[in-house]
């Protein structure tokens, strides 16, 4: 049990820092080259590639959190959380792919903190939340954000 309830328990702090490692894998493969890697991993999980398509993996997750946090909800209020939690995975979908990619998912993981707040501010989220998740969405932006710069 979290004795202090703002403090991020052990579990997600854990297992979102390594949700961070292939944003990393995918910046440093972005500057570096694959290590030859390629060969066995793939051209799609090496770079800018492997942001890509990590990303939009990441953001169709996260619809599915919010999704979670939308069943704590009351009607009315609830069909709008409902709606809010699909838009993640929607923006991935229709934005990600092609020039511009790694731009797009830093606008979506931008606004996907925009939700995490909104939900936050409900109380549907818990009370450690904002502090993950704007830890875990730093990391991603500075990751997609040197993939766009390679």
């Amino acid at each position: 049990m979290n004795a202090n309830p703002s403090r991020i328990p052990a579990a997600p702090l854990a297992l979102g820092l390594a949700g961070l490692l292939p944003f990393l894998w995918g910046a440093l493969t972005a500057h570096l080259g694959s290590f030859g890697t390629e060969a066995f991993l793939g051209a799609r999980l090496v770079g800018e590639a492997a942001l890509a398509a990590y990303g939009t993996v990441i953001l169709g997750f996260m619809s599915g959190v919010l999704w979670g946090f939308a069943t704590q909800l009351e009607a009315p209020l609830a069909m709008r959380g409902y709606g809010a939690s699909v838009l993640p995975a929607l923006w991935a979908f229709f934005a990600v792919g092609g020039a511009g990619s790694l731009l797009a998912l830093m606008a979506g993981f931008v606004a996907l903190l925009a939700l995490d707040f909104w939900f936050a501010g409900l109380g549907a989220a818990p009370v450690w939340w904002m502090r993950l998740r704007l830890l875990l969405t730093g990391g991603v932006l500075a990751c997609l954000l040197a993939g766009m710069l390679a």
